[in-house]
């Protein structure tokens, strides 16, 4: 017969003293620790969170760079549509318009009052051009006229002409008048015009410079500038005498436009 002393050395086995019944029972029966609070059948105090929207830097840079892309394709595509657009209306206008560059000729030249020394020149020019539109559909408008003279790349004297305009297959007369009166040249060129004056004649360089338009009923261009040259206009002097003209007779103009 067992003593009361080794039956209390004994280790006790169950549960603790004041742990409930009904929470044991409940914790062989749902295989999990209980909820004494809330009393019911789950397992842990609350569920676990459900997952979450996935979120990936890398993902999100590369539909950015996409949308950039697109835009920049989608730019470039409408900027050639536009330059194609256009270069087309360009070409039909140019097609049906067809036009050309006014032409320029030189009909007289004269120069009087004419003297030269080691450092000034002294000389009139008198010039008269034909001015011809030769556009059948065109109207030219020619706005702040300018001339000028000059010998080899020396100039000697401007002028400025009054606008004009010519309508379809027109011709004009367009008189230029210049004047240098005791205007300074280095040495150089003083000695080269006397020494051409010895021998008779002196070739100048005419040009002259202007905004032209075209026009044809609504339609008008922008302005342009235009240039005319006239190259080697000589001018013929008689012995001893202040007074010359042109020899060889007209000629036409370069115009660059």
């Amino acid at each position: 017969m067992t003593s009361t002393a080794e039956t209390q050395s004994k280790p006790v086995t169950g549960y603790p003293a004041g742990y409930p019944p009904a929470a044991a029972s409940s914790y062989h029966s749902t295989g999990g620790y209980p909820n004494t609070n809330a009393g019911t059948a789950y397992p842990y105090a609350a569920p676990p969170p459900g997952p979450g929207p996935y979120y990936n830097p890398s993902s999100y840079g590369y539909d950015q760079q996409r949308r950039r892309a697109t835009f920049l394709r989608r730019l470039i595509i409408i900027a050639i549509a536009l330059v194609v657009i256009i270069g087309c209306i360009t070409f039909i206008t140019w097609l049906v318009l067809r036009p050309r560059v006014p032409e320029f000729q030189l009909d007289s030249a004269s120069v009087s009052s004419f003297n030269v020394s080691s450092s000034d020149l002294t000389a009139n020019w008198d010039l008269a051009f034909t001015v011809r539109n030769p556009n059948k559909k065109l109207i030219v408008f020619y706005d702040s006229f300018d001339g000028y003279v000059f010998y080899g790349r020396a100039q000697l004297a401007e002028t400025s002409l009054p606008p004009f305009y010519q309508g379809k297959r027109n011709q004009t007369t367009v008189q230029a008048k210049f004047a240098a009166a005791s205007t300074y040249v280095n040495d150089y060129v003083a000695s080269s015009i006397a020494a051409d004056r010895s021998q008779g004649a002196v070739s100048f360089n005419v040009r002259l410079v202007t905004w032209v338009r075209f026009k044809s009923g609504l339609w008008r261009t922008r302005r342009h500038w235009m240039s005319v040259l006239c190259r080697n206009v000589r001018v013929s002097f008689s012995s001893n005498s202040r007074v010359g003209s042109l020899s060889g007779g007209s000629r036409e103009c370069d115009v660059y436009l």
